[in-house]
Order: C-alpha cells, then structure tokens, then sequence
C-alpha cells in the first residue's frame, strides 16, 4: 500500500526517512522549519544542511508550510526535536487528516512535564487520532541509511494494525522494520540511551578505555531499565533495538552527536561552548535534565544520570562523578 506522507522536521534523520520513503515510491512532502533549506533542498536536491553529500529523490516535495505539508496525506513523520514537539504538533492539529497514521521519531523527554513524547501526543491529540499513533525508534545512524547500509529498528504502537502498517510502510531490503507493542519502552530506549552515550563520551575523552565503556553501556542499561519498569514498560523491549541495539550504537559510534559532545566535555571544554558551535541538536544534553528529575519523582535509583546531571547543570568535574560511581556502596548486580 502506498502513503501519501508528511515528513515534519528536515533534519538529518528527517531528510533521511523522507528519501527512504519517497524511494518506495510514497509520496511524501518534506516541511523544513527554515525557508531557505526548502529553497536549496529544490534548486539542488539536498539537504547541504543537516545531510551534505546525499543525492534526494526527484520525487520528494519540499514545502515550509505546514498546511500544505499535511495536505492529503495519509501519514505523518515527525521528527522534530524532542522539546520542540508539542509546540509544532499543536500547530499541526488543525491540519493533521483525522484518520492519518501519526508516527513519531523524536527521541526525549520535556523538560517542563517530564513527558514522554507518546504523552505529549496522547495529551494533544483527539483519543480517535492518538489511537493510530505510532513510535519508530532504534540503532539508526541517518548517514549510514542514507547510504542504504543495513539497518534494523522497531516501530511500537498499541495497535497491531498500525505496527503492521508502519512496518509495510518503511521496510526495504536494506532498513528492516520490527513491531512491538511497548510504545513507552521503545520510547525510554531512545531517550536515555542519548545521556549514557554522553557519559561513555566523557569516559573516551578522560582518556579510559573499552572497561569504561562496556560498564557504562552495562550499567546504563541497568537504569534504563529499571525506569521502564517503573513506568509500565516491558523488560524485554530494553534487550532489543530500540534499548541495547541503538544504546551500544550511539554509545561506540563516531557518528553519534551524544557521544562527540561527552568526548569534548572530558576534554576539559565548557558545555555551552560546545552545543553553540553544533547545528544538530545533541538530545541528551536536555533529556539528562528531564530524566534525573523524573528519576527522582518516581524514586528509582539511576547514579550514572545523577551523576551526568551533576556534570552538566552544576559544574561537576568528571573526574570526580567518576569516582563517586566506582565508590558507591557495594550491591548485588540485579538489585
């Protein structure tokens, strides 16, 4: 079955998805925030933005509108940054089809609600829309399926036919689409995976080693699962794509935004010095904000983002947090 779809956000992931789509021969209208990205994504078919190098469908349309974005389609994408989501859903609304299948990419938690992005929606949305609302989320680098190198994620949604439908929808020969029904776990997999990778960042630039990592990644896992739990996700779902897969992924790759900003910050730079030379957004720099302040509400115990909150917010040498982790009171692995 072929969509007619939105892509909402003309990032690199944005752009990425919007081209693997238009490929399957969808049709798909691609909203930018900046009116200047539409005109060059037109006049020279890519995204020298956020995607240089990467030649886009002819097919693809371009607009900075956000009702002709949402025109007849059938589906929409939104791939806006996680803090960004309810303002731009919310001016969506009035133009969203009503019985279109509503897919979020966005990866986080705001920071003023501590609101997982499905809450957002589900808070936003008419129940008969958010029924049909979906999560894709996974070990994704946008380059890397930009370059149709393979590549595997999961879509969630309560709905069985919407997963199914998600599923058909994005899967190639080179991107495979897995269903899940555990829309809050793959949503807190690929939100606090982005602070553990700018923990195992600031590890790299300490100048630690594999040890460092394999723990962080380990431990990580350890919290991030036992937030889930807390919220009613599935354990299993932590052992998969959307938690293991993209938390080894953005923890070890080069091309993680989250880890290059942690690799900086052990090397000694100021935060804000940092994200103000990025064009991307780096998601756990505001997720670790909003995690530790829903760690705490929930009371479940997560050091490493207590730790990671301290080096980001209140000035915390890493070298310190480090030490304070490796000191902690001696536990059992499962407790």
């Amino acid at each position: 079955m072929l969509e007619k779809v939105a892509v909402i956000g003309a990032g690199s992931w944005g752009t990425t998805l919007a081209d693997l789509l238009a490929k399957k021969g969808h049709a798909v209208t691609l909203w930018a925030y900046e009116p200047e990205l539409v005109v060059t994504m037109r006049d020279t078919g890519e995204n020298d933005l956020f995607l240089p190098g990467i030649k886009l469908q002819e097919s693809l349309a371009f607009t900075n509108d956000l009702e002709e974005a949402y025109r007849g389609c059938t589906m929409v994408l939104c791939v806006v940054p996680s803090q960004l989501v309810r303002r731009v859903i919310s001016n969506s609304l009035p133009f969203i089809p009503r019985d279109a299948v509503i897919i979020s990419a966005s990866k986080g938690i705001e920071v003023d609600t501590l609101a997982t992005v499905s809450e957002i929606y589900q808070q936003i949305l008419p129940p008969e829309m958010y029924a049909r609302f979906a999560a894709l989320s996974g070990p994704s680098f946008a380059r890397e399926v930009a370059q149709e190198m393979p590549t595997a994620v999961a879509a969630a949604a309560a709905s069985e036919e919407i997963a199914r439908r998600v599923q058909e929808a994005f899967n190639t020969n080179f991107f495979r689409v897995y269903r899940n029904s555990d829309v809050v776990g793959v949503e807190l997999g690929g939100a606090i995976k982005n602070v553990i990778a700018i923990a195992a960042g600031i590890s790299d630039g300490l100048g630690f080693g594999s040890n460092t990592r394999a723990a962080l990644i380990t431990r990580g896992l350890a919290e991030m699962t036992r937030l889930g739990l807390a919220m009613g996700a599935q354990p299993a779902t932590f052992a998969g794509l959307a938690g293991m897969g993209d938390l080894v992924l953005t923890c070890t790759g080069d091309l993680s935004r989250n880890r290059s900003v942690g690799i900086q910050i052990g090397k000694g730079r100021r935060l804000d010095e940092i994200l103000g030379e990025m064009r991307m957004v780096a998601e756990g720099v505001k997720t670790t904000e909003s995690a530790y302040n829903l760690a705490k509400k929930l009371g479940v115990e997560m050091p490493i983002i207590d730790q990671m909150y301290q080096m980001l917010y209140q000035n915390k040498p890493a070298r310190e947090a480090v030490l304070e982790l490796m000191t902690r009171n001696l536990k059992a692995e499962g407790a």
